[in-house]
């Protein structure tokens, strides 16, 4: 870690992507599209703060709810679980669910 190979570097896409962990991301994690959107359900302290192109993005994604986050978009700094969203086909049709990355994340530095 850090990957930087999809969306920001560090994000929820590029660490579920690094382990083997599928999410759409049609456009590529350039926070183009709402794809990679995701629930938390937990952890919503350990990614980084929505920034004003996230916000907006998101205002366009279904399912919408008061924790929803691009994956691509928020950088994961310790254990979190996200939902993926039943609306997205691809995912869900290939038995979809939670994921929690918190082992996946290595400890900060200090």
């Amino acid at each position: 870690m850090p990957y930087s190979e999809h969306g920001k570097q560090g994000s929820l896409l590029d660490i579920a992507l690094n382990y083997g962990f599928h999410l759409e991301h049609a456009c590529g994690g350039s926070c183009a599209c709402t794809t990679c959107h995701v629930i938390v359900k937990q952890g919503d302290a350990n990614l980084s703060e929505m920034e004003d192109d996230e916000a907006d993005r998101l205002d366009m994604a279904p399912g919408l709810s008061l924790h929803s986050r691009l994956g691509c978009q928020c950088v994961v700094t310790g254990d979190v679980t996200v939902e993926i969203p039943s609306w997205n086909r691809n995912y869900v049709s290939e038995g979809g669910g939670s994921i929690n990355l918190g082992d996946a994340i290595p400890a900060p530095k200090r």
